[in-house]
């Protein structure tokens, strides 16, 4: 009898390595022609404000890790917070001002070395840099005269009311300032750009999802009834971690009947035999993000119930999947994802009538309450409009979004029989658009049944 070769030599994911973020890296070259982009999109007559994250404090004087403002890293790839970007169409000193903190040797013993102005132009790419704390006596100088000022004005009430002293400063300048007619959002503009990915982006991504896959089968040892469902998530942390990245959002694992809970949080149910595992989990890399879920049998075998749903769910994905190319509509994946789930529900009998009445009701949204997917990019709900002028936005190369439909049948749903009751299934994977289709970049990750009862197999040393 043939048996199956051990886990880690069939998965070098189990052994992970951390990636050249060296060679990953996006150049301050692609950084500027961002900026510059952006800039011509807003005209010469503009000045664009964008803040960096500010310091979150956890309690006391304890910080939350920092992570960056995602619009902020990426026109500057800057990680440090204190810091504000001005873009300046047209300024003959340079068009792209940033200010951030000055190195101070007294702070650094504290909190580590700083970039500093200097660096910040010779390192990151700017035109020219200035102490945060002058920004009230520099910036209103190069707003005068300017016709709109572009910003996320209501994300942050510290900036907004700095911005507001800004433009009192101008008005109050000897004979008056010339101060800007109009304040636009700057997502307008700026979230239309990051909807399409680079090729840096698009590498950063692959490698994102290859150490979130990492993480998923370093899951799939320590996933055994009788352990607890943090234990899975600290492997899961752990695989990240020690491959350079991050989680890209808290995960959900979740057992049994926990998967019915869509954003479950707890962790602290034990794993029982019998059950399914569902787990949705991301890591990020250099603040880009990758998003997996998949749900197994704890004990290495499907039972006949849920084999049936997972099927289901599985055959939903793959037409979704099939979706995702070049002129469809972003809605098409969900519109094909429910019309299979709808129809296996009809087949196994958890909906009655026809798959047409259901859909048409929405009764289906008892066992499928959410969407297919979302975008993906810098953050793991990325920006982007997802209808354009009242319809489905239409996929163009170089887009990335998620691909998940899933089935979850309550506890307490007395409308089915007690055999399909508590079943929770998500099969999610990322997927970019490409020229003449599309390209899963998670596909390294099994989901077909039967691929997943191999390796527990394996995982348990059975044949």
């Amino acid at each position: 009898m043939h048996r199956a070769r051990p886990f880690r030599q069939r998965h070098r994911a189990l052994i992970p390595s951390a990636p050249n973020l060296a060679a990953l890296a996006i150049t301050p070259d692609e950084f500027a022609r961002r900026r510059r982009q952006l800039m011509q999109m807003a005209g010469e007559d503009a000045v664009l404000l964008v803040a960096a994250a500010p310091e979150r404090m956890r309690n006391a004087d304890a910080a939350w890790p920092y992570r960056q403002d995602s619009d902020f890293h990426y026109l500057a790839g800057f990680p440090e917070a204190d810091a504000v970007l001005a873009l300046l169409p047209g300024r003959k000193h340079g068009e792209a001002v940033l200010f951030c903190r000055e190195r101070d040797p007294i702070r650094e013993r504290w909190h580590g070395q700083a970039i500093g102005t200097e660096q910040a132009v010779v390192g990151y790419g700017m035109d020219d840099a200035f102490p945060i704390d002058d920004i009230d006596d520099i910036l209103p100088g190069m707003i005068e005269g300017r016709g709109r000022v572009y910003c996320h004005f209501g994300r942050e009430p510290e900036f907004d009311a700095h911005l507001l002293g800004w433009m009192r400063k101008l008005r109050q300048l000897r004979g008056g300032g010339v101060v800007p007619k109009e304040f636009v959002a700057l997502g307008h503009l700026l979230h239309d750009l990051r909807l399409y990915k680079s090729r840096a982006e698009l590498k950063l991504m692959r490698a994102s999802a290859a150490i979130a896959v990492d993480a998923h089968l370093a899951a799939l040892l320590v996933a055994t009834p009788g352990r607890l469902e943090y234990e899975v998530e600290a492997e899961l942390l752990r695989v990240m971690r020690s491959s350079g990245g991050v989680p890209a959002f808290a995960p959900i694992i979740a057992g049994g009947a926990n998967a019915c809970v869509m954003h479950y949080q707890s962790h602290r149910a034990s794993l029982r035999d019998g059950d399914l595992l569902l787990i949705d989990a991301g890591a990020e890399l250099d603040c880009y993000a990758s998003d997996i879920s998949r749900t197994f049998p704890l004990n290495g075998r499907y039972s006949r119930e849920q084999r049936a749903l997972y099927e289901v769910v599985l055959a939903a994905q793959l037409a979704a999947i099939d979706e995702v190319r070049p002129g469809r509509p972003f809605g098409a994946a969900h519109t094909a994802a429910v019309r299979v789930l709808t129809e296996g529900l009809c087949e196994l009998g958890l909906l009655k009538g026809s798959a047409d009445a259901a859909i048409a009701e929405g009764s289906y949204q008892r066992f499928f309450p959410a969407k297919t997917g979302h975008w993906l990019g810098l953050d793991v709900h990325d920006v982007g409009d997802y209808r354009v002028g009242g319809e489905s936005r239409l996929l163009e190369p170089d887009m990335v979004l998620t691909v998940e439909p899933g089935l979850y049948v309550a506890p307490d749903d007395r409308s089915v029989a007690e055999r399909w009751r508590g079943i929770g299934i998500r099969i999610e994977d990322d997927v970019a658009v490409t020229r003449d289709g599309s390209e899963v970049l998670t596909a390294a990750m099994p989901k077909e049944a039967e691929a997943i009862e191999a390796l527990l197999a394996a995982r348990q040393g059975r044949p």
